[in-house]
């Protein structure tokens, strides 16, 4: 049998399942798709329970990982096929290229004089990126990567005289034999433009709840400063729209756990940041699950956040202002109304990220994508791959992912 542990996916739960399990002594390789480890945790302002920025919690989490020998990172990797049975897995994993030097070399000089702007994934199209980057300031592992794919002839010989750029670097793929796996693939926010009855992709100042994290987190597009993305102007009247796409039959058939939380973390954040602004919620049940009720009472107190028990029939642009109009059946008054807003934020839900896509494993998944078995192989879901959960519930997650497969390995 296999001591070593595989962990398939970087995001915050995968980071705290591999080092629950190194810290008791196994070997365990973290394989993560992107460049970056961090996984959406990394692209918020903040996170509950503390509201801390990112950087906070996983800078902690890089620290434990650089001190652990046990951990080994393989960013820019992807399972492709896994063989045999509890105790004794053996994986292949393809490893994309970097190109860039395995050390934290600053490229960010060469970086900026390339030609090319790229729309950028990580900004959710809200702004661009060089073909050389890195995400976040404090990303980890923390090196540049280069996108091969998106320089042009000019940038290209400007990269092959650069000693600290390998354009011959190639793709490779490795060999693991393990014992147990856990599967901590996260979630990705589900896609607005199915969305067609609320503006989402067509009306550009109607944007979904993680383009509005990215808008106020100080690493983001605008430095943190929330702006409309039509006009750079400060939104003076901002409406969220709960349940886009959530509990709904045509969409996500269930509930997100924790968009109704982070509209109102964001209606905050934009009081904070213009004390004159108004904030109304739209929902269909406000739930503020446990200890986050004490938070949702502090903000709704404010008497320029309104909240409107409602479901938005249509959302309408106003092509001369590139405001927004909302049309509302209001439940408790009966009645049908129409507002207009600066700015529209959808609190789209929170799918998994293997959703549509066919996994290297035989795993029993839901309708919706979720994982839902697979612990008789010594396979184990963590964190939002197993269901919808905040950020402290998937680390608990993990934990306990990390000692069902330690007992795997261990033969108990």
């Amino acid at each position: 049998m296999s001591k070593s542990i595989l962990v398939i996916g970087g995001g915050f739960s995968g980071i705290t399942a591999a080092l629950e399990a190194a810290e008791v002594g196994h070997e365990v390789y973290l394989v993560e798709k992107s460049p970056f480890l961090g996984g959406r945790v990394m692209q918020l302002n903040k996170y509950f329970p503390k509201l801390c920025p990112p950087s906070c919690g996983l800078e902690i989490q890089y620290q434990r990982i650089k001190k652990n020998s046990n951990v080994k990172c393989l960013t820019m990797a992807e399972i492709t096929s896994v063989s045999g049975q509890a105790g004794n897995y053996e994986v292949a994993v393809r490893i994309r290229p970097r190109h860039t030097p395995p050390n934290s070399a600053d490229l960010s000089g060469l970086a900026q004089s390339l030609s090319r702007n790229i729309s950028n994934e990580f900004e959710f199209g809200l702004g661009t990126r060089k073909a050389l980057y890195m995400d976040v300031p404090f990303a980890y592992p923390h090196r540049y990567v280069l996108d091969k794919q998106n320089i042009s002839e000019e940038d290209k010989k400007k990269l092959t005289q650069s000693k600290l750029i390998d354009l011959e670097e190639s793709e490779k793929t490795i060999t693991l034999d393990v014992g147990s796996i856990i599967i901590a693939t996260g979630w990705k926010p589900y896609d607005v433009t199915k969305l067609t009855t609320l503006g989402a992709g067509s009306i550009p100042n109607c944007i979904n709840n993680m383009q509005m994290e990215r808008l106020a987190a100080p690493s983001g597009p605008t430095q943190g400063q929330i702006l409309c993305p039509a006009d750079n102007k400060p939104p003076q009247r901002v409406a969220f729209v709960q349940c886009a796409g959530s509990r709904d039959e045509n969409h996500l058939n269930y509930c997100s756990y924790i968009c109704c939380m982070a509209s109102l973390k964001q209606a905050q954040y934009i009081r904070e940041q213009y004390p004159e602004s108004e904030v109304t919620i739209f929902y269909i049940d406000l739930r503020t699950p446990g200890r986050y009720e004490k938070f949702a009472q502090q903000v709704l107190a404010d008497e320029k956040i309104k909240t409107v028990k409602g479901k938005v029939a249509e959302v309408e642009e106003d092509i001369r202002s590139n405001r927004v109009w909302l049309t509302v059946e209001d439940a408790i008054a009966g009645n049908k109304m129409q507002e207009c807003f600066d700015l529209v934020v959808l609190a789209t839900g929170m799918q998994p990220s293997i959703a549509g896509q066919a996994l290297p494993l035989n795993m029993p998944i839901d309708e919706e994508g979720f994982i839902i078995g697979g612990e008789e192989k010594g396979i184990f879901a963590a964190g939002c791959a197993k269901e919808p959960l905040d950020v402290m519930k998937s680390a608990q997650s993990a934990t306990g992912a990390a000692m069902k497969a330690i007992q795997t390995v261990r033969g108990r």
